[in-house]
């Protein structure tokens, strides 16, 4: 969680191709996200508004997506050996336009287990197992959509500012045929990067990533790019 009196503002963009399995459908994907401790670490507040331009079929669609608001409760934290467990949970607002792919027309609730440590100096691993709930979701006649999500990442520090990442992540995505039957798919990707931070000496820092997805199942997009933007820096001015 962030620190108190530290507020975060994070900015995502994936562009995704998906040419080899002779389609031709591309996607950008924007997110903008901020993170406010309520009063302590212990708690946090966050909100995350999701915005994409998707090319299918020679046919062009942007739009809002699901906005999510989210707490998160930091229940361990180890600072001596950087070990941490803070679950999320949040609320799914729906405010993305069904018809046209950017939602699923139905107010929900995601769950998050969020688990990281450090192993030795220079290595830090994450892991994060996930629950989306969308009850009544998607065109007549509704049903109750359950998609699950696992990932996890290794970490290398170079030096304190640079570090170079190994990223995979699962979403197993319920389905609804026209006749009503219920099938899951997998889209696993796996991304590769690096990210780099630029320390202020009023306290602030920049922070800057770029990975290369690429996508491990046939309904994962093939690859893409990763573009990833943060900023933190103090509520107030320190003395």
């Amino acid at each position: 969680n962030q620190e108190a009196g530290v507020v975060q503002h994070i900015f995502n963009a994936i562009y995704s191709v998906d040419k080899l399995r002779g389609r031709d459908d591309k996607s950008l994907n924007l997110a903008f996200t901020q993170e406010w401790p309520v009063l302590s670490q212990t708690h946090q507040f966050s909100y995350t508004i999701p915005y994409s331009f998707v090319r299918s079929g020679g046919q062009s669609d942007n739009g809002l997506g699901d906005i999510f608001l989210n707490y998160r409760y930091q229940a361990y934290f180890d600072e001596e050996h950087l070990r941490a467990f803070a679950p999320r949970f949040s609320l799914v607002l729906p405010t993305g336009d069904e018809t046209q792919g950017f939602g699923d027309d139905s107010a929900g609730f995601q769950w998050n287990l969020p688990f990281s440590t450090a192993v030795g100096d220079k290595w830090f691993a994450h892991a994060n197992a996930g629950l989306t709930l969308l009850p009544h979701a998607g065109p007549p006649p509704r049903h109750d959509l359950l998609h699950y999500s696992l990932g996890g990442s290794a970490i290398y520090a170079a030096s304190p500012t640079l570090h170079f990442m190994l990223e995979c992540v699962g979403v197993w995505n319920e389905r609804i045929d026209t006749f009503g039957r219920s099938s899951r798919e997998l889209e696993a990707i796996i991304s590769p990067g690096v990210r780099r931070a630029f320390n202020f000496a009023n306290g602030s820092q920049l922070v800057l990533g770029l990975g290369a997805p690429i996508g491990l199942t046939g309904s994962a997009p093939d690859i893409g790019v990763f573009l990833y933007l943060s900023f933190e820096h103090d509520l107030a001015k320190k003395r």
